[in-house]
């Protein structure tokens, strides 16, 4: 190492990855420490053409970013907005004795470390720090045993950086050409939307079954009473829901007795007769054990069901606890903890519930994930005693408070005595008919006292929910005191919640549970799926690239592929493979055929026609009915017959009976209602993507002929050319005002129909059409006071608040404004990034979005437009996380090397 000059300070510097973390830190390691924050990566592989170093632009790989004819030498540079940043790490280094790399434990936190020791070249000592919580004995502790930069950690890192880079940009353009433009492909995320799809297909095939039994209210002599289900009659068993073939809704076995309505009712006559006895009792005990503590996917899929949280929104609000020093590190897939938490949980369980929930010796957990990596404990509280979560109200928000609490009683429940109780079912038979009550009793709580687990089917586990039943003797005498018939219809699979979707990925081992969390936020801002409730359906955008890569590039979305790919990248990590040659084998293949290889020729080879076209079916006598994905939508086709299809209809909604409907009302669109007597032009009633609307003249008559929406309320079979020519009048001038002689007109707005006379508008109450208002009803709403409501000409609140800026001092402020959200810090708008929900936004995502904008300087006025054909520049990719797409830029061409750039731009290719 070289040896300290003068003017060092004598301070060591440390580097952590944002602000809130290097603050909590600084807490602790007092004024012989400096802690300053990278604000993420410092460097990453070009995100586009712009990008690239000119002496790469004439390379044929220059577009990956990637020298895949040398070893898969990256390239990389420092991203548009952190070349400030990484100066003042730079000008604090000069002066610091020596350097701590205090970024996370995982992967991704090595690879920062390793670019930040690349990058700055320290001539000082250099010391990687390594702790699972912020507290003051983590920290010296990890002071006292610093270690060397992980390179096997590294190179995994870089690897999956690759291989999505790799598979985004070399897919990509081929969905382009034969889907759509601006789609993506990802390594994980094309795996997801598959099952997504593969699931509303199911639900699509999926033929609904109604049969019938009867519930029976039972008494017995001191008048207590129960109610049983009917579950045979003369041998014969009543089928339940799993008895039928979800394709066709027929019963599988026709052994089973299947009951309609007359015969379920005819079945009440005779049984209302008989006499019924309690034929068995089955009381049998059971114990309930506690969960593990929480993994990353855990409290995703939990936050999820209980609190309603997304998971990009979960991993926010974590990563906000964990930087505050309030829990562990919420990257992992681990759930074993330390002796110390184990020991912390245990003590709560004695003092505030007492002896008698807390087992005889700890309870230990083992990771069932094949490659629990990195971080080596579950999420819990931080430190020991763990914090009550009461006593952190006034230091944590709302949302804050509640995922605190939820894991602080997941964690301390871990540690807590089995819940014990009964399961007691009665059996009542009489005249041929069986039926029977199934009950649960708790007798001992145990760590149900401090924590329920959540369900992804709410209704089938209100079964499992406490019943209580009256103590029954065998061959005991009842009176059926009511026989009610009741019908069931069996239910299509559920759609995938974003909590299934995680533990369906991660129990086929795709991907990382620390990763899920930007994939369903991809593949949501992609437009791939779409959220019902809780629910994520599939786009028919989803269904024809699903339908390309299954057809064309099955490895790629195939999931055991899939999944070893995740497998090998963990063995780079273990240090127990080679990552270029894993990666030459992915892309040049090895024994198979690579990525390369299998993308040959397939742009000649798929019909775009075939891929973007999905069957809904075959009505009898007639042709099959498609979906067709168009480059504006997607719309029904039929032969020559077409129609559009809203965008927001679920494809599990369609069947050929609604395909059918919507083709013939398109039909009759092309049929006008009548001409307007003023032009002779026909008009016209049409469903377009966006619902029905009104037209006057074709596009023969005039380039845009005029259109006007239905009112809110109105239906299709409502309009009759009277009404139509009244929507084509919008806007409607009503008359003159008396006083300011301005003309006072009706309008059919986004927001719902107003009135307008100069400056002033009043919105038109409901009742009060605008084609039919007159002008005395719009006086007298112009006379009234103008109703401030929130959107409507009141300043509108920030959503978000954060505290001051480190840049300007200044409070930071997510705003709404004309053109969207964006944020504020006094001196500089950023806009917010699509795709970027507001609820996840973190002060650390606020302060890199401004810093990255103020970084470009002042907005520049636009030059003239100069003649010729536009220089189309490469669409700047979206950042990769782990298998989720990256949208490639253009091929560079060569071009006359441009004069030598800032330091931004220089080109690094890793080691």
């Amino acid at each position: 190492m070289a040896k300290k000059t003068a003017t060092r300070n004598g301070k060591s510097l440390v580097i952590v990855e944002s602000p809130a973390k290097a603050r909590t830190i600084s807490k602790f390691l007092g004024r012989a420490f400096t802690v300053e924050a990278s604000i993420g990566h410092v460097r990453d592989l070009p995100q586009g053409a712009k990008q690239i170093p000119a002496e790469f632009k004439g390379e044929d790989w220059a577009y990956l970013g990637v020298n895949v004819n040398r070893n898969f030498d990256p390239v990389y540079i420092i991203p548009p907005g952190k070349t400030a940043q990484v100066r003042k790490l730079k000008g604090l280094l000069k002066e610091a004795k020596d350097l701590y790399l205090a970024t996370d434990e995982d992967r991704e936190g090595e690879a920062i470390s390793w670019h930040l020791q690349e990058l700055l070249k320290p001539k000082v000592p250099v010391h990687r720090l390594v702790f699972h919580e912020i507290t003051k004995e983590a920290i010296q502790e990890a002071l006292a045993h610093p270690r060397e930069i992980d390179d096997d950690l590294v190179r995994a890192q870089e690897a999956r950086r690759i291989i999505d880079r790799l598979y985004g940009y070399e897919v990509s353009p081929l969905l382009w050409r034969k889907v759509r433009p601006k789609l993506s492909a990802g390594r994980v995320q094309s795996v997801a939307v598959r099952l997504i799809v593969e699931r509303e297909r199911q639900r699509m095939g999926f033929r609904c079954a109604t049969y019938w039994d009867l519930v029976g209210m039972f008494g017995k002599s001191d008048g207590q009473q129960f109610a049983a289900e009917l579950i045979s009659v003369d041998q014969r068993r009543i089928p339940s829901g799993k008895d039928f073939d979800p394709a066709t809704g027929k019963l599988k076995d026709s052994a089973l007795l299947l009951l309609d309505e007359p015969g379920a009712k005819q079945l009440a006559e005779r049984l209302s007769r008989a006499d019924f006895r309690v034929a068995a009792l089955d009381d049998k005990p059971f114990t309930s054990k506690p969960s593990a503590p929480f993994t990353t996917s855990t409290l995703q899929q939990e936050a999820n069901r209980k609190l309603g949280f997304t998971a990009k929104r979960t991993m926010q609000i974590a990563q906000s606890l964990y930087e505050t020093g309030h829990i562990t590190y919420m990257r992992t897939d681990s759930t074993n903890l330390a002796k110390v938490a184990v020991d912390a949980a245990r003590e709560l369980v004695r003092s505030q519930y007492g002896s008698e929930f807390l087992p005889g010796e700890p309870r230990l957990y083992q990771t069932k994930v094949k490659n629990a990596q990195e971080a080596h404990e579950a999420i819990r509280p931080a430190g020991h005693p763990f914090a009550f979560p009461e006593s952190l109200r006034g230091e944590l928000n709302q949302d804050e408070f509640r995922l605190y609490d939820l894991i602080w009683k997941r964690t301390v429940a871990s540690q807590m005595a089995d819940a014990q109780g009964r399961r007691i079912t009665i059996t009542v038979s009489g005249d041929n008919a069986v039926f029977q009550v199934g009950g649960k009793t708790i007798d001992f709580p145990g760590y149900l006292r401090a924590y329920v687990e959540g369900s992804d089917d709410p209704q089938a586990d209100l079964a499992e929910q406490d019943t209580v039943l009256p103590s029954v003797t065998v061959g005991e005498s009842l009176s059926c005191r009511e026989l009610e018939t009741k019908s069931h219809t069996t239910q299509p699979p559920a759609r995938f919640s974003e909590a299934a979707l995680t533990r369906a990925l991660e129990e086929m081992g795709i991907g990382r549970p620390s990763t899920y969390a930007s994939i369903i936020d991809t593949i949501l801002a992609r437009e791939y799926v779409f959220k019902k409730g809780n629910a994520l359906v599939p786009t028919w955008v989803a269904f024809a690239v699903a339908q390309l890569l299954t057809d064309h590039l099955p490895n790629l979305v195939d999931y055991q592929f899939t999944a070893q790919m995740e497998d090998d990248l963990d063995a780079i990590s273990r240090g127990e493979s080679g990552h270029i040659d894993y990666l030459r084998g992915f892309y040049f293949g090895n024994g198979k055929p690579g990525l390369k290889r299998l993308l040959e020729n397939k742009s000649s080879e798929i019909d775009a026609r075939d891929i973007g076209r999905i069957l809904i079916g075959k009505p009898d006598g007639g042709e099959p009915i498609f979906v067709r994905v168009g480059r504006y939508g997607p719309f029904i086709e039929q032969g020559e017959r077409r129609a559009s299809l809203r965008e927001d209809m679920a494809p599990d909604e369609l069947g050929v009976e609604q395909a059918l409907e919507l083709l013939a009302q398109s039909q009759q669109s092309e049929e006008p209602l009548g001409r307007c007597p003023e032009t002779g032009k026909p008009v016209f009633l049409k469903i377009g993507r966006f619902g029905p609307y009104v037209q006057r003249g074709t596009p023969e008559d005039e380039e845009k002929p005029k259109n006007s929406s239905l009112l809110k309320g109105m239906k299709p079979e409502d309009v009759t050319l009277d009404v139509a020519l009244k929507l084509l009048s919008l806007p409607r001038e009503l008359g003159v005002h008396p006083q300011s002689g301005l003309p006072v007109v009706a309008y059919n707005g986004r927001f719902g129909p107003y009135v307008k006379c100069g400056e002033e508008t009043r919105s038109l109450p409901a009742g009060l059409s605008p084609i039919e208002s007159t002008l005395q009803q719009a006086l007298d709403l112009l006379a009234q006071p103008k109703v401030m409501r929130r959107g409507f000409g009141v300043p509108k609140e920030p959503l978000k608040v954060f505290e001051g800026s480190s840049v300007t001092g200044q409070k930071i402020q997510l705003l709404e404004g004309r053109y969207g959200l964006y944020l504020n810090d006094g001196v500089t708008n950023a806009s917010l990034p699509k795709g970027l929900a507001p609820d996840s936004l973190s002060r650390e995502q606020a302060m890199e979005l401004l810093a990255a904008r103020a970084a470009l300087g002042p907005p520049k006025k636009k030059a003239a437009r100069r003649k010729g054909p536009a220089r189309v520049a490469a669409k700047k990719a979206t950042a990769p996380v782990n298998g989720q797409a990256e949208k490639p830029a253009k091929k560079a061409t060569k071009k006359k090397a441009p004069p030598k750039k800032k330091a931004a731009a220089k080109k690094v290719v890793a080691n």
